[in-house]
């Protein structure tokens, strides 16, 4: 893969700001649907399914603040690394939240043997995260490659990732449990995505995901 040019790195910063800035967007709106439709029918998972929508916004944040630091240094600066390493690692630090989240909720919900209930406004929501979240984390991974490999905008397409499995883990233990009754299978769908944050934010940690998106190329 060739280096961008001056030209082409600006655009592309801009671009990466700019699904950033509609992740945080998105992801606020439905962090506040989310948790408020988990409380009225007591979904623990999908209470659990809101704060994740609120850490993905931060790691959002958090990226497209160093995304616009760079607009303002211009293309041809050179990045302030240990600014970024820092960025990276809190970005990190937002999967591990993840994980210790969904494992802990995971283990009450079979503790305490929760049943969820059902609600039509959990189900749209998570069915509009299945649409809206794959292209997202597609566009942030196009953008993070074209980039040579950024390592925040990678980190970030990670974790809109991860916002897309637990959309999926979320839903199918609603449906699950209405077709069998099973009350367990939306924790261990839990146990699951959070084993799968705890590798991401690892390699987020040690500045690895370029390494894993090449290999996928």
């Amino acid at each position: 893969m060739s280096n961008p040019t001056s030209v082409e790195t600006d655009r592309l910063t801009r671009r990466g700001l700019r699904l950033a800035q509609v992740t945080v967007g998105y992801n606020v709106v439905e962090g506040a649907v989310a948790i408020t439709a988990g409380v009225m029918a007591g979904l623990v998972s999908v209470v659990g399914f809101g704060i994740d929508s609120a850490i993905e916004s931060i790691s959002a944040v958090l990226v497209g603040l160093r995304l616009a630091a760079r607009l303002r240094q211009g293309p041809d600066a050179e990045p302030d690394e240990r600014k970024e390493k820092l960025t990276l690692r809190l970005v990190a630090i937002t999967f591990f939240l993840l994980a210790g989240f969904v494992t802990v909720e995971g283990v009450r919900a079979l503790l305490t043997q929760e049943t969820p209930e059902t609600s039509p406004l959990a189900i749209g929501l998570l069915v509009a995260s299945l649409i809206v979240m794959p292209l997202l984390a597609a566009a942030k991974e196009r953008v993070g490659r074209a980039l040579g490999g950024d390592r925040l905008i990678l980190a970030d397409a990670a974790e809109t990732r991860i916002c897309v499995l637990l959309s999926v883990s979320t839903l199918a233990g609603l449906l699950l449990f209405a077709w069998t009754g099973a009350a367990w299978l939306d924790p261990v769908a839990g146990f699951v995505i959070a084993a799968f944050a705890i590798h991401e934010g690892r390699e987020a940690w040690e500045g690895e995901l370029v390494e894993d998106e090449d290999d996928h190329s």
